[in-house]
């Protein structure tokens, strides 16, 4: 399976807790940078997508117009929407691709295509929505964060809760059914009161996806470099991470991922190919692909990027079968519902470059880190909020 990946880099005002490429006030570029995504999109002319993703930054600052001009320029250069039968891991197991030359992924019961676009509450409008729809999105991320004002204020969110709910409802207006709402947790005056009551009234909007982020002071972002003082504690976190998952799960949303909850059947198809080791494209500064074994990332620097859009590939890695089956073992831990099928990884890899995280994995759920089901190995979920020290263990050579 093969993704695409679009970075806008664009947003109104950086929230104080964002590490990620993203410029504001720069949106006067954005006709000349639709026109460089489209030049760099044609060094890959030919490869076939089974997903799209465009995401940002804040997408739907680009407006309805050059959401089309973008989006007709990548339907001539690539094939989107490869229909295919999928099991659990990954695999196809229809045996036959049924190729769609245009971005038409409305959903079917046998359909696995998917597109989707983040936007911002605050540039949410009706025409922009609409445009997405017509352009084969159907498929819908709101970077809500939070439903208290006084949380978002005090991250240098721009918009208001009302927005957030406004923006949701006009989604589901235009005509999106498949909507993922974002929220963070350990936001500075959080407490489970206001974080139980922001899951609640997404709820009550009936959207099919969430994703619960924890807050992390990134280095050089104004709430690392000086963080308040009514920031919950990492052990409170832990607690309402734990209780956001518990309410969730008794609403009928899967935990399928660590950060993300889904009601049946509205997993995400896109991050679900980046965690089962799948490839991907990514245009545009900072944006990163997996291509066969190969890992190359863009320069994050738009006015070089405007410049010379196909020159861009920097931080290009070729890993070895140990590094992939290692790099694999802990994607598919993140999956808390699949997690690594020994015989598959294997399979895949060999006997010898996976000797040493079978014992690892079986070391592990010896412990009680992990559980262990005939082959197959899972995160346990007590050590959810402490995985990234396990995966550390696993990608470590002796």
């Amino acid at each position: 399976m093969r993704g695409l990946y679009v970075h806008i880099p664009f947003c109104v005002k950086k929230c104080a807790y964002c590490d990620f490429y993203s410029l504001p006030d720069r949106q006067s570029a954005m006709q000349s940078y639709v026109q460089a995504l489209l030049i760099e999109a044609e060094k890959y002319q030919g490869l076939d997508f089974e997903t799209l993703y465009f995401g940002g930054g804040t997408p739907s600052l680009l407006g309805a117009e050059n959401l089309r001009v973008l989006s007709d320029g990548l339907r001539k250069l690539f094939r989107v929407g490869v229909t295919l039968s999928l099991d659990t891991n990954g695999t196809n197991v229809s045996g036959n691709l049924q190729r769609d030359s245009s971005l038409d992924f409305h959903r079917s019961q046998n359909d696995k295509t998917e597109a989707t676009i983040e936007v911002n509450p605050e540039s949410a409008a009706p025409d922009f929505l609409k445009a997405a729809l017509e352009c084969g999105f159907n498929r819908i991320s709101i970077g809500v964060q939070s439903l208290n004002d006084a949380e978002l204020k005090a991250v240098g969110r721009i918009h208001t809760a009302t927005q957030a709910i406004d923006a949701v409802k006009q989604a589901q207006a235009a005509g999106f059914q498949n909507i993922s709402c974002d929220l963070i947790i350990g936001l500075p005056g959080q407490t489970w009161r206001s974080l139980k009551s922001s899951i609640s009234k997404l709820l009550a909007l009936k959207i099919q996806h969430i994703s619960v982020y924890c807050l992390s002071l990134e280095n050089e972002t104004p709430l690392a470099d000086d963080p308040p003082e009514n920031l919950p504690s990492d052990d409170k976190q832990v607690e309402l991470f734990e209780k956001a998952a518990a309410l969730l799960k008794s609403l009928g949303f899967g935990h399928y991922e660590i950060s993300n909850f889904a009601l049946p059947d509205y997993e995400c198809q896109h991050n679900l190919n980046y965690w089962r080791e799948g490839e991907y494209l990514g245009l545009g500064p900072a944006a990163a692909s997996h291509l066969e074994t190969i890992r190359f990332k863009n320069k994050p620097d738009l006015d070089v990027y405007l410049k010379r859009p196909t020159a861009q590939t920097t931080e290009v890695e070729q890993l070895d079968r140990e590094d992939k089956a290692r790099e694999e073992t802990i994607l598919r831990l993140r999956l808390l519902q699949e997690g690594i099928n020994l015989s598959q990884l294997r399979q895949k890899y060999g006997m010898l470059p996976t000797q040493e995280i079978v014992d690892n994995l079986a070391a592990m759920a010896a412990s009680g880190e992990l559980t262990r089901e005939g082959v197959t190995y899972r995160l346990h979920p007590a050590y959810i909020m402490t995985s990234n020290q396990i995966f550390a263990r696993i990608m470590a050579r002796d």
